[in-house]
């Protein structure tokens, strides 16, 4: 594993490049969100959504989000209402992922019975700059233990997954709360999940 710190703010364009390059050969990165370390690749990758799902000890019946780099990427992975649009505009970037109908182009490892997914836009520039300089969205799922535990140590999560991921990107500005997952592919929107985002909005 390669391994690099980055300034929060304005990280080092060299070592988003090499994360990119990383991921246009189809290999695993490890990188800093606004809630949790995330382990992902390239939305399009699926024999690296494969091997994460062998990392993390689950089933091809786990459903990641996805990270897209703004509100305007986000309209060509998923059918977005104008109310979903409003919501999104006002709360992102920030700590939330969003359930959305899925786009055609969505591989269908991603797709649940509903034919929704998960996507977010996380208030981290790293990330953020990572997805923009690849081009195409990335999978993000929670560095975590096999117990399923957050891991938030740089060190520590770089010594659990030395052997399986091809790069890390540590950075500060991370959170130590997951997101919150509001759900606004129906008529109303619903709280999957209270996490770091504020959903006050939507009770």
């Amino acid at each position: 594993m390669e391994y690099f710190e980055l300034h929060p703010k304005n990280p080092q364009i060299r070592f988003i490049n090499k994360s990119v390059e990383v991921l246009k050969r189809g290999g695993i990165i490890i990188f800093p969100t606004d809630t949790y370390y995330g382990l992902g690749c390239d939305l399009f990758n699926h024999d690296g959504i494969e091997q994460i799902l062998s990392i993390k000890g689950e089933t091809d019946s786990k459903l990641f989000s996805f990270i897209c780099s703004d509100l305007k990427d986000i309209s060509k992975y998923a059918k977005v209402s104008d109310y979903a649009y409003r919501t999104m505009k006002h709360l992102l970037p920030g700590p939330y992922t969003f359930i959305l109908p899925a786009a055609k182009v969505i591989p269908k490892i991603f797709l649940s019975k509903r034919k929704t997914v998960g996507i977010r836009v996380p208030k981290h520039n790293v990330t953020l700059q990572i997805v923009k300089e690849l081009g195409n969205p990335i999978i993000s799922t929670s560095a975590t233990t096999r117990l399923g535990d957050p891991l938030f140590d740089p060190l520590e999560i770089k010594n659990i997954f030395y052997a399986r991921v091809d790069l890390m990107l540590a950075s500060e500005n991370t959170g130590f709360e997951p997101s919150s997952v509001i759900d606004l592919s129906g008529d109303e929107p619903e709280i999957i999940r209270e996490g770091a985002g504020d959903v006050s909005l939507f009770r």
